[in-house]
């Protein structure tokens, strides 16, 4: 299982990175979760208590020129495109909660260098992990998808967008869907995260038409007493644990579901549900216990042609 994680910053994409990463980990899988994202927080995430002390590697600079031949920041001159870095994981991953956790950091882009010996090793990296049949990955990016290439994308089994309640969020949801299409990446769903009522739900219900939503995450106080305590979100609220299992099932399904599709089955229209939502059901002023609707009752979605988005309640 090869899940990208995106979304606006600020929606929660890491700690949802962290709570996917947890899940599969806890299904027996061997799992790496990189955190390809410049403002890395997913190792702090985990309750890694010295995160800071650990430097990402697009700043090896030694590392990297031993790798492609070419010290960063050189202009011009030729660097290898495929480095060695089957050893890395081994090397600099992290190992916390049965959970390799490696700090990549961000690809430079276009006006800064767009590609040079430090995106050459990070997306050699990227590549290898997505091709390690034997490994289950969890990519946390930006919201963007500059870590994958057309040449990589048909490896990753699930694009997740995570997206709050806002506006902003969905907006950025719709960009990065059109980007992910561009790549021919069309295995992509939304994980509707830190809704805190009924109307949460359904203003995300409606505004994605057109996206295909795998599950929802509510807000829970727990979560966040633990990431001010400095510990993981998992365990931290079984019900959100829970959510997240599901989920994860239902990526499973949806992802097989795909590989037997014929070309072109995809409709931006009549988004398609998972077999078994993750759906919580969210009650005013009611954190704690968020109550699911049966695996049996998909999500609803009025079926439009525009990305017009509801009023927020």
């Amino acid at each position: 299982m090869k899940l990208a994680i995106t979304g606006k910053g600020g929606v929660g994409k890491t700690t949802v990175s962290a709570l996917l990463a947890k899940a599969l980990s806890d299904t027996g899988r061997k799992v790496i979760a990189i955190d390809a994202d410049p403002n890395a927080n997913l190792l702090s995430c985990f309750g890694y208590r010295d995160a800071g002390a650990v430097r990402p590697l697009v700043e090896l600079n030694d590392l990297i020129e031993e790798r492609t031949g070419v010290a960063p920041g050189t202009i011009g001159g030729m660097f290898k495109l495929n480095p060695r870095v089957d050893d890395i994981p081994d090397t600099y991953a992290v190992n916390i909660h049965s959970v390799k956790v490696l700090v990549a950091g961000g690809v430079k882009r276009g006006g800064s260098g767009c590609y040079c010996p430090e995106n050459a090793f990070v997306r050699a990296l990227v590549t290898h992990l997505l091709l390690d049949s034997d490994t289950a990955l969890i990519l946390d990016m930006e919201a963007g998808i500059e870590h994958l290439s057309r040449g990589t994308v048909e490896a990753v089994d699930h694009l997740l967008i995570v997206v709050e309640p806002s506006r902003q969020s969905v907006d950025t949801a719709f960009r990065i869907r059109d980007l992910a299409e561009d790549l021919g990446l069309h295995h992509l769903s939304v994980i509707g995260n830190k809704a805190r009522t009924d109307a949460d739900r359904t203003f995300l219900l409606e505004a994605l038409t057109g996206i295909p939503i795998v599950g929802f995450l509510p807000y829970d106080e727990r979560l966040r007493e633990a990431e001010v305590a400095g510990k993981p979100p998992f365990g931290a609220s079984k019900s959100v644990d829970d959510l997240v299992a599901r989920i994860v099932r239902a990526v499973e399904r949806t992802t097989h579901s795909h590989s037997h599709e014929p070309a072109g089955a995809h409709s931006h229209d009549h988004p398609h549900e998972a077999d078994e939502p993750a759906d919580g059901h969210f009650h005013e002023h009611s954190h704690d216990h968020p109550h699911d609707h049966s695996p049996e009752q998909p999500h609803t979605h009025p079926h439009k042609h525009s990305h017009s988005h509801p009023q927020t309640h």
